[in-house]
């Protein structure tokens, strides 16, 4: 992973319409639980409360953090939930969280509100 003083931005990446842009559902999510995925070396779980519902979520942090579940559990978080269901390690992940960082080499963190918002609250 790229140091942040070393960054240097991406070219912004071609136009896209509203329309597009209204496709991606990104709600806020709490993080109830994380574990491990034992078949992965890098992916954890996550159960997310997204209010009306829980998702599980698989998320490839477990060599990104020193301990991925006392830094993340109990947050609150940006997830992209209209994503298909994608089985990784045996496993079914039920959405992406929305990170920054990651498309650029860079130590990825949580996208997250700036305050406590409902779990479901939509982005956009």
């Amino acid at each position: 992973m790229a140091e942040p003083k070393d960054f240097t931005p991406a070219a912004i990446k071609p136009a896209i319409s509203t329309e597009d842009l209204d496709k991606l559902d990104i709600r806020v999510g709490a993080i109830e639980l994380v574990e491990d995925v034992p078949a992965s070396e890098k992916l954890m779980r996550m159960r997310v409360d997204f209010g009306d519902h829980k998702r599980i979520i698989l998320v490839g942090m477990k060599k990104e953090r020193r301990n991925p579940k006392s830094e993340v559990e109990g947050r609150q978080a940006l997830f992209v939930v209209n994503l298909p269901p994608r089985k990784m390690a045996g496993e079914e992940s039920q959405g992406m969280l929305f990170d920054i960082g990651y498309a650029d080499g860079l130590l990825p963190a949580l996208a997250v509100p700036e305050r406590p918002m409902p779990n479901g609250c939509r982005a956009g």
